[in-house]
């Protein structure tokens, strides 16, 4: 898969963009100015295998935590997230934001704009323009008459423009929609359009189950066409689940090299003759904790000898269920049967023995 090519981006001590991995990325639900409470959320997404993280900058005390957070210990890269006061942007970058997320349209006069680009400019700091279903210019709505993909990559190049037209190029662009079908197509066209670094989402994407649903969608399917240089999946719940979701979304792409244990198992059927939906549970549920070999495994949990060594020969390890027992393989080689009743146990053994 060919990766479409961007501009390189320096956020803080990392870049997107250009032929950098794709990043995930989240943002704090906390009180920003509690900086306990802000410091303890970005360490645990930074733990957690978070790239980069976005505040909401609400007023002034917000803009000055940057350099707080920096002073305990963070080291990825912080986003300052702004709306309407173009003050709070030049406080953030002066706070030690390594990147200002603005709509250039809600920012206010030129003047406005052209002051947040001086101060970018000074720092080195890139400033990232979102545009989604709800933020359309007016006049482009107007336009199309309604929100489209069309109109939402047009809006999003002329936010784009507004900063251009103050020789400011350092820019990574953001088309989000709840609309997966539309967010693809959009980003779509401003690939084609531009050579600025894309963010992926799909925004309002709701609950753990929607949500997602709809990322892997949306996002999967950009990723999947070399398309998309950061992403967030947005999730109405612990910001940790976008992370892992995202990862996931990232390996089950091809993007990124799977870690850990990889479970390969059926559906079932007719054929099956062991609790495989019990089995496949308990190793889950007991594979974090138990398993100690931290090689990248792919697992087959199988219901019967059909989809067994046959289907699953790639797996590195597997079991294939029978009438209270199963057949336990390696490579598509059977090495030997087990007993139903502590196979999971067995299982995790002979993971952690190889």
């Amino acid at each position: 898969m060919n990766k479409r090519i961007s501009k390189k981006i320096k956020i803080g001590n990392t870049f997107i963009g250009g032929d950098t991995p794709v990043s995930v990325q989240s943002m704090t639900n906390t009180d920003t100015c509690d900086i306990d409470a802000t410091y303890n959320q970005v360490k645990a997404l930074q733990d957690r295998g978070c790239d980069i993280v976005r505040m909401a900058v609400p007023n002034k005390e917000a803009s000055t935590i940057f350099y707080k957070l920096k002073e305990k210990g963070i080291t990825i890269p912080l986003v300052a997230d702004i709306h309407f006061d173009y003050k709070l942007a030049i406080l953030s970058a002066e706070n030690g934001a390594d990147k200002i997320r603005i709509n250039p349209g809600n920012i206010g006069s030129d003047d406005n704009i052209k002051a947040v680009v001086k101060s970018c400019n000074e720092k080195s700091i890139p400033i990232r323009v979102g545009v989604n279903s709800g933020s359309l210019d007016k006049e482009i709505l107007a336009k199309y008459g309604h929100v489209c993909a069309d109109a939402l990559c047009e809006s999003l190049l002329k936010s784009a423009a507004i900063l251009e037209r103050f020789d400011f190029n350092n820019i990574v662009l953001a088309i989000k929609s709840s609309d997966p079908r539309m967010m693809i197509d959009a980003n779509r066209k401003a690939a084609q359009l531009c050579d600025y670094p894309l963010h992926l989402g799909v925004t309002e994407a709701g609950s753990m189950r929607m949500g997602v649903m709809k990322s892997a969608v949306g996002i999967g399917s950009l990723l999947t066409e070399g398309i998309g240089d950061t992403m967030r999946v947005s999730l109405t719940a612990d910001p940790l689940y976008e992370i892992d979701w995202g990862i996931k979304i990232l390996e089950a792409a091809g993007i990124r090299e799977k870690k850990g244990i990889e479970i390969v198992s059926c559906p079932t059927c007719g054929r099956t003759q062991i609790d495989l939906i019990g089995l496949v549970d308990e190793f889950e549920s007991r594979m974090t904790t138990e398993v100690t070999n931290k090689k990248p495994l792919k697992v087959a949990i199988m219901g019967c000898v059909v989809n067994g060594p046959g289907e699953a020969k790639e797996a590195d390890i597997g079991i294939a269920g029978g009438k209270g027992e199963a057949l336990l393989f390696k490579k598509g080689e059977i090495i030997r049967k087990l007993p139903e009743d502590g196979l999971v146990t067995a299982l995790i053994d002979e993971i952690n023995k190889m």
